[in-house]
């Protein structure tokens, strides 16, 4: 049975909004561009942890990432090296790390009108988490950073203090997010057909469909696909283009503003 770590973010406050709803965000190309797993990596190299074929590696299966969606085989093979190399590490290096990720290599990649999407959501009154394969040392530091109420992330297992390479529960990825989801709903009294989802992957279908609206942001091909058969609403915000299909609510005002006026300024500088 998958577990995923819920961890809400400190000094976040809500508008008074209706019981039950939450919106819940995916991180890696719906929230920022590219994958933040990547980062982790690349500072750990910044830490003489890596090597430098093995950060090239990480680089290459970035770009691949960002261009072309994602790869379970790359995101793993990241994954698995960064537990291998992180095996007796302090975890509070590692809490410090995700504070140095965020601030070095995260922070400019958040999509602006992704994040108006949050903002929209946390002024209605609604608990924002994000819900990632991210470690959740990092999801943790990006909830918290951006003002959201918290984050479910992968975890790892920790003794005395060090991590020993092994994950508590599964890697929080496809499935497992749902699940990871459902028992947040059931902690907090979320009525999940009130909720919503956003995500970039076909990987993350079982999430989207966990909850009452779903939208597809920066999608995949499949996902592409599967959310136009379904009439969900559908933003792309890598080039400036703002797509939705027919059904958009209310919440994603904020972002269809900023992807209508990138939009005007796509065409315009052409």
């Amino acid at each position: 049975m998958p577990r995923a770590t819920a961890v809400r973010a400190s000094g976040t406050t809500h508008a008074a909004g209706k019981p039950g709803e939450a919106a819940f965000f995916d991180v890696d190309n719906t929230l920022m561009r590219g994958a933040s797993l990547f980062h982790v990596g690349r500072k750990m190299y910044q830490r003489k942890v890596f090597t430098i074929r093995e950060v090239a590696g990480f680089a290459a299966k970035q770009l691949r990432f960002t261009f072309q969606g994602e790869n379970l085989k790359d995101v793993h093979a990241v994954r698995d090296a960064a537990l291998a190399f992180a095996t007796g590490l302090s975890s509070e290096d590692v809490r410090t790390l995700g504070e140095e990720v965020y601030d070095e290599m995260i922070e400019s990649k958040i999509w602006p009108g992704t994040r108006a999407l949050t903002r929209q959501h946390m002024e209605s009154g609604r608990p924002v988490w994000l819900v990632t394969g991210t470690p959740i040392e990092v999801a943790s530091v990006i909830a918290s950073r951006l003002g959201l109420t918290g984050a479910l992330g992968t975890v790892s297992e920790v003794a005395d203090g060090r991590y020993t390479g092994r994950l508590v529960g599964e890697f929080l990825h496809g499935p497992a997010k749902a699940a990871g989801v459902q028992a947040l709903a059931e902690k907090e009294g979320l009525d999940l057909q009130n909720c919503w989802a956003y995500s970039d992957s076909y990987n993350d279908v079982p999430l989207l469909t966990l909850v009452g609206h779903p939208v597809a942001i920066n999608p995949d091909t499949r996902l592409r696909r599967h959310a136009r058969e379904r009439n969900w609403p559908v933003y792309d915000f890598r080039s400036g283009r703002r797509a939705a299909t027919l059904g958009l609510k209310s919440a994603t005002v904020a972002g269809a503003g900023y992807g209508l006026w990138r939009g005007f300024s796509w065409v315009r500088d052409r």
